[in-house]
């Protein structure tokens, strides 16, 4: 109790103070906040735990599925040439849809159009295991979000999001990720929220996770209604993070406290 108590007070704190965009050149990684001990086991493949979710989605990619009968690598041959860098330009907009899609968004479109395949539940092991998959193919290489200009909308709504105060906490999200980025909540450090490395797994959650997992929780953490998996709301939020992150590396799965 009293820790959670603790916990609220860092909160509240944190949403006093101002909070202004961190400038590109003070922009880090969440790996910089963490322990060597953890950096080095996303660093080594033998000991991420990550690389399990990431094995399991090469399996999926060569695996014919639905009644086309067709597999990933049916249209894009092999990941490791056709998925290069793919995973550092989403969410992308998608014509057929007139909208914004992430990169599950997009896998999942592909398997139910492409495949004629039953959907894929947002967080099933299957859709994390294509998704690290896919984004494990672009490792190393520098976030590069569209410059489309039928996405503006949706990332000044993501903007507006991430600086909107919510919950009974009254706090948004840049009042920790860009007020409060250099202290440290509940014993956790307070990072700068740039998604380098989703899917991501988490040692608190003991398995691997999606940016909507994660941002689904601070949600919750301000004591506020998560928006749904897939949401506009969602997407346009991983426009405007993947803005903010725009040249820092993938590092996908990456690993975290």
């Amino acid at each position: 109790m009293r820790f959670r108590l603790a916990f609220a007070a860092g909160l509240l704190a944190a949403g006093g103070a101002a909070a202004q965009e961190t400038p590109p050149g003070e922009r880090r990684s969440g790996a910089d906040f963490m322990s060597a001990e953890t950096r080095a086991m996303q660093a080594d493949d033998t000991a991420n735990p990550g690389m399990l979710w990431v094995l399991q989605g090469e399996s999926l990619w060569d695996e014919p599925a639905g009644a086309a009968g067709r597999s990933c690598a049916s249209c894009h041959g092999e990941a490791s040439a056709s998925m290069r860098g793919a995973a550092a330009r989403y969410p992308a907009f998608d014509a057929a849809s007139g909208a914004p899609l992430d990169l599950a968004g997009k896998i999942d479109q592909c398997r139910t159009t492409r495949q004629q395949a039953t959907s894929l539940p947002r967080e099933s092991e299957d859709l994390l295991g294509l998704s690290a998959y896919v984004g494990h193919q672009s490792r190393g290489t520098p976030i590069a979000p569209p410059a489309d200009p039928r996405l503006d909308a949706a990332r000044a709504e993501g903007e507006r999001l991430f600086q909107t105060r919510m919950g009974q906490l009254d706090l948004s999200c840049s009042s920790c990720h860009d007020g409060n980025w250099r202290g440290r909540l509940g014993g956790s450090a307070v990072t700068q929220a740039h998604p380098t490395g989703y899917p991501i797994y988490r040692l608190e959650w003991q398995t691997v996770g999606s940016l909507q997992r994660r941002m689904r929780g601070c949600m919750v953490g301000v004591r506020a209604e998560p928006f749904a998996y897939g949401s506009a709301e969602f997407v346009a939020l991983e426009l405007y993070l993947a803005e903010r992150a725009a040249g820092l590396a993938l590092e996908t799965p990456a690993v975290r406290p």
